[in-house]
């Protein structure tokens, strides 16, 4: 009789950024389908989900795969959130995006999200800055290569190769401009499974970061004294319309979407945005709206090779670091869910 180690992960309350929590259950059988996987509860009480009071909550598997940390034949098993009573709990964002997913399912949308973030060392300080002071101008961090440039690179490598045996659609990793500052790209995937292995994904950096003395950071601007630039996750999205010969123009008309909904999209794009985008550091205002084919100083950059194909996806350059998958993959679909399609 197998002996499998479950661990079950999901999102708590805390507000306005929720975190991961996670707790292990053994189970006596393969799990070969959600059938095996049982449902399970915690405390809400200490997890800003729950009073003490009537503190039990739900959770409800909805994606697993093989744990790269433990190994085979053990999982980890991401969950949703439900009320004791079996509704869905208030904090819990991914039931949204499942009835959007279900209304705007001709739409055919697709995503991929670049999962900025920052390294720190025991101290709070970022990974490469020195005691006192900062280190040199940003220019050469950027997928840069050697000591004098790059640090914390064993966890980003530990943590693509954890991905990859987990299964996960994980497409590439590279230093960014700050030192310290890495991302890792999940996608080309729909918007639940896009956000779930995202969620995921985060879950194994954090988790390694533990091994490696590390803690990660998804702060919008983890650094706010100097010429430094913030942390993002950026969204690659489109839908069939857009990938088909001449979907130019339908980017275009999605773009235009996107303007007359600004504030609705900087909602749910992550606390503490308004420091990252500054018009400086390649983002465009918070307070601006604006589109245009290479620039990355824009709101929405259409990426050259889609102006010259005239068809292909639109980046999304606004949504934080710290932003949530599920929130954000649903206010895209349902914003450019109309005329575009």
């Amino acid at each position: 009789m197998p002996t499998i180690k479950a661990e079950y992960i999901w999102l708590d309350g805390v507000t306005p950024t929720a975190g991961l929590r996670s707790k292990t259950k053994i189970l006596d059988k393969a799990v070969k389908s959600f059938a095996d996987l049982p449902d399970w509860g915690f405390d809400g009480s200490s997890t800003g989900q729950a009073e003490g009071h009537f503190s039990d909550c739900g959770l409800k598997p909805v994606f697993f795969c093989p744990d790269p940390i433990r190994g085979k034949p053990h999982i980890l098993v991401l969950c949703e959130v439900m009320n004791a009573d079996g509704s869905v709990h208030k904090s819990n964002t991914r039931a949204r995006l499942r009835e959007i997913n279900k209304k705007y399912k001709n739409l055919d949308a697709w995503f991929g999200i670049e999962q900025e973030y920052t390294m720190y060392d025991g101290v709070g300080r970022p990974l490469g800055f020195p005691e006192i002071g900062f280190p040199g101008p940003q220019g050469p961090y950027y997928c840069g290569v050697g000591t004098e440039n790059i640090v914390g690179r064993a966890l980003v490598e530990a943590h693509m190769d954890a991905c990859l045996l987990a299964g996960l659609t994980i497409s590439g990793i590279n230093a960014e401009v700050m030192p310290g500052q890495w991302e890792f790209q999940v996608g080309t995937l729909d918007g639940l499974n896009v956000s779930d292995q995202l969620w995921m994904g985060r879950w194994l950096l954090k988790r390694l970061g533990e091994d490696f003395g590390i803690s990660i950071s998804l702060s919008p601007k983890p650094v706010l004294e100097g010429d430094w630039n913030g942390a993002g996750a950026h969204v690659n999205f489109s839908t069939k319309i857009m990938r088909a010969p001449g979907g130019l123009k339908a980017i275009e008309v999605a773009c235009e979407l996107l303007s007359k909904k600004r504030q609705e999209h900087i909602a749910v794009y992550g606390a503490g945005n308004d420091k990252r985008l500054t018009g400086k550091h390649e983002t465009c205002s918070i307070n601006e709206f604006r589109y245009g084919v290479s620039d990355r100083g824009a709101s929405i950059r259409i990426p050259m090779a889609t102006a010259n194909n005239k068809s292909g996806y639109l980046e999304d350059r606004r949504p934080a670091a710290n932003m949530d998958p599920y929130q954000v993959c649903a206010r895209l679909i349902e914003t450019v869910g109309g005329e575009s399609r």
